[in-house]
């Protein structure tokens, strides 16, 4: 009996081969976008799920009251990992880690440098990095040994051995290669290619400050104990030993650390879940509107294969048999379509892959993925398929046969409200699209208080420090740039905040507001580009005093309530420090977000960075070349390497822009699955309908008025989708953007222009069918009787 359902499946795709080619594309184009969003998906829900430990590994995040308002910050202070061990039996094991520090290694001939880390010794024996030489118990035990990734150790070691090879790092450092661990999969919000003991640097990683951020802390908790109440027990533990200090600290569980990093009153409620929420949805959406598109074609050929039900019915086939013969038909096409999309996969993998900036692979060996796509392909043809095979086993043989059969002319048929369903979806993402894209613009367009054009980062490293008068000042005489500042980090980099500041007027009692802390040399303010607002910039090397100065942004000045901030005094930790100048903003953090307060400290030593405004006047070609010259004289161990701070500024609309481009394709590729079902059913139209059509043309009728005919009911649906689709779209992307601060206000343009879109894909869509039908000659229709 199957092998016969299956020549009868055939037999009506080759009959067909019109609405086949229809139905087959759309269900195929609609299988590969699910399947390439699920291996998405499947990437981002996997992030450090190899790790031995997961489910007892936590980071330590901290609550904070500034100004009333409770913000959350995944970096803590140093003393608090060690704490933690000492005062609760709880704890396994502690181990901090330290920002990302790129360093240059030397081995004989070669220098390389690499992205790593410095960890405490348990960050090994925590987390499954696993090392293929060397014992992970006892890789850090010395503080000049390093452990380096596999594909490092090829670049520095070729075919030798590694261990015990030794190795210098920044040139004066001498370190014993005691480990190298399998290269961090791409699926870990971990990224190093080497790890040193904390220990080696302990004198620059002193600061016991209970307030202040410097690390990220990860801890491990023994089996069996509750988080939330050990979250209950630790909660104290920073006022313990800070009294004026409003934070409480609290464990980030490893599960959520890559899909949960967005914090409101302390609690996680957001973050990448967001995006993979929404993609899901959407890749459900795409799905449901390819098996729309069969159910409707299917549905439109009822009266080609209503005698045929009738036959069947009338010589024993039983309602059961007919569904399973309509079913295995839809799963015949599914599977074709399922040969098809994977083609399509594996064609659009690169360019997904560059989209998402992901190194998605898709093992078509594995069987896993094998029984996983026939199991995607069944259900996607019993989906497809349901609808259409209990509409056509319904039908009654007796009115069938004696030629009685008629479609329902009811205003709101099956095959309307699923094309009302489809133009819905696809109204909503063009919606979603257009304002995405709208918010993103707005915030790259928001002044963010600097001069970003023509400004360069050299991270201080080698000989930087001690010759960077001399570095500073042949890069202005050699025309290379105009001025030079050193500071702690990049301007694009939310990089240290502290609270614990006091000044005259702080209200006794009130809360302990952080401030994003910045060092500076001098000449921030004219390197940068920003805008002084009153007194002068911060100058260590005119004033010898301004050690103990500080700059201070307007919002800052706001939150302490000075008119006149210059001269006033502000204390920290037991140091008293002199307000020079007010500058005004300039965005350090998210750019949707409100300004923070900023303090810059004048500093000779916590200075880790080299701002350069090159010369405006020169090619950049040419400033580049001459600033290498400069740095190749003065450090010449170390390549030149240098970054745009327009472009980095640009990374933080990395995530927006990636979703509005997700959502452009998924419209896209919506509405190209929803005109290939209109394209359908308008022929189909056009067919049923070529008697009637020549016998108007016969009596007077114009192509146009044959179009208009055609066409209008279509639009009044798309018009109804419209309708449906407006309060949806509006709701959806207000929540959206109820996420961001800095954000745009909706407008009824927007929604008129997706609807307009959508009536003009429709009406072209249509029309093509419509006029090829009614320039048809009216008496090759009539002829056929």
């Amino acid at each position: 009996m199957f092998k016969n359902y299956l020549k009868i499946a055939f037999r009506n795709l080759q009959r067909n081969k019109g609405f086949s080619f229809i139905n087959i594309a759309g269900l195929a184009v609609g299988m590969a976008g699910a399947i390439l969003i699920f291996t998405w998906i499947k990437q981002q829900v996997s992030y450090d799920d190899f790790h031995a430990n997961k489910n007892s590994l936590y980071k330590v995040w901290t609550n904070y009251d500034s100004d009333g308002v409770l913000y959350s910050s995944e970096i803590s202070s140093s003393p608090i990992g060690a704490a933690l061990k000492a005062k609760y039996p709880e704890v396994k094991d502690v181990a901090r880690m330290y920002w990302p520090i790129e360093r240059l290694f030397n081995y004989r001939d070669k220098a390389i440098k690499a992205d790593g880390r410095d960890v405490d010794k348990p960050f090994l024996t925590m987390f499954s990095f696993p090392l293929i030489s060397g014992n992970a118990e006892h890789a850090l035990d010395d503080v000049d040994g390093v452990v380096i990734s596999q594909s490092l150790a090829k670049k520095l070691f070729g075919d030798e051995d590694p261990m015990n090879k030794m190795v210098t790092l920044d040139v004066k450092g001498v370190y014993k290669v005691t480990g190298v661990m399998k290269d961090v999969p791409k699926n870990s919000v971990f990224s190093f290619d080497y790890l040193v003991s904390l220990a080696k640097g302990a004198r620059y990683y002193s600061d016991q400050r209970w307030e202040n951020g410097n690390y990220q802390t990860y801890l491990q908790l023994k089996p069996g104990v509750n988080e939330a109440a050990f979250n209950k027990k630790i909660k104290n533990l920073i006022k313990e030993n800070a009294k004026d200090a409003k934070m409480e600290p609290f464990l980030h569980p490893l599960s959520k650390w890559r899909l949960y990093s967005r914090f409101e009153n302390g609690i996680a409620v957001g973050g990448a879940i967001e995006v993979v929420r929404l993609v899901a949805i959407i890749a459900a959406l795409i799905l449901l509107i390819a098996c729309i598109n069969f159910m409707n074609l299917s549905t439109a050929q009822s009266e080609k294969r209503a005698k045929e039900v009738g036959v069947r019915r009338v010589i024993g086939a039983g309602k059961g048999m007919l569904i399973k013969q309509f079913l295995t038909e839809s799963i015949v096409i599914a599977f074709i379509a399922g040969v098809f999309s994977l083609w399509l996969v594996q064609l659009c993998l690169p360019v997904f892959n560059k989209l998402t900036g992901e190194s998605l692979i898709i093992n078509y060996t594995d069987p896993v993925f094998i029984i996983g796509i026939i199991a995607f392909i069944l259900f996607t043809g019993l989906l497809a398929g349901s609808y259409p095979a209990f509409f056509l086993s319904s039908f009654k043989p007796v009115k069938v046969l004696k030629g009685a059969f008629q479609q329902g002319k009811t205003v709101f048929t099956p095959r309307k409200v699923l094309v009302v369903v489809q133009f819905t979806v696809a109204i909503v993402l063009v919606i979603s699209t257009i304002i995405v894209y709208n918010q993103v613009k707005f915030a790259q367009e928001r002044d963010n208080g600097y001069a970003k054009n023509n400004l360069i980062d050299v991270a201080i490293e080698g000989d930087i420090r001690k010759n960077f008068d001399l570095i500073k000042n042949e890069l202005i005489s050699a025309g290379a740039a105009t001025s030079v500042a050193k500071t702690s980090f990049s301007l694009t980099i939310q990089a240290a905040s502290s609270t614990g500041y006091q000044w005259t007027g702080k209200p006794d009692g009130g809360p302990d507001i952080s401030m994003n802390r910045f060092n500076s040399t001098g000449g921030l303010i004219k390197t940068a580009g920003l805008k002084l607002l009153a007194g002068r910039d911060i100058d260590v090397a005119e004033y010898p005093t301004d050690t103990a100065s500080i700059i201070i942004n307007e919002t800052a000045q706001k939150i302490m309530k000075f008119k006149d901030a210059v001269g006033q005094t502000v204390h920290y930790g037991g140091d008293a420090f002199t307000i020079v100048g007010v500058f005004k903003d300039f965005i350090i953090g998210s750019p949707y977000g409100q300004t923070d307060p900023i303090i810059v400290h004048g500093s000779k030593t916590w200075n880790y960075n080299v701002l350069i405004h090159l010369n405006d006047h020169n090619s950049t070609a040419k400033n580049l070349a001459l600033a290498t010259g400069v740095f190749k004289k003065y450090n010449p161990a170390y390549p030149f390497n240098y970054k745009f701070v327009d472009q980095l500024y640009a990374l933080k609309f990395t995530d927006e822009v990636r979703t509005a481009t997700f959502a452009a394709i998924f419209a896209g590729l919506t509405i190209f699955i929803s005109c290939l079902g209109l394209f359908g059913l308008a022929a189909y139209m056009a067919e049923s309908r070529a008697k009637e059509i020549g016998i108007r043309k016969v009596l007077g009728a114009s192509v146009r008025s044959v179009v208009q005919l055609l066409t209008k009911d279509f639009v009044v649906l798309v018009i109804i989708a419209i309708v449906i689709a407006t309060p949806i779209g509006w709701w959806a992307m207000h929540s959206w953007l109820q996420n961001y601060q800095y954000r745009i206000s909706l407008n009824w343009f927007t929604f008129a222009a997706a609807g307009l879109v959508a009536i003009l894909i429709a009406v072209i869509t249509v029309s093509m069918q419509a006029i090829k039908a009614a320039l048809v000659n009216p008496v090759k229709s009539i002829k056929a009787e």
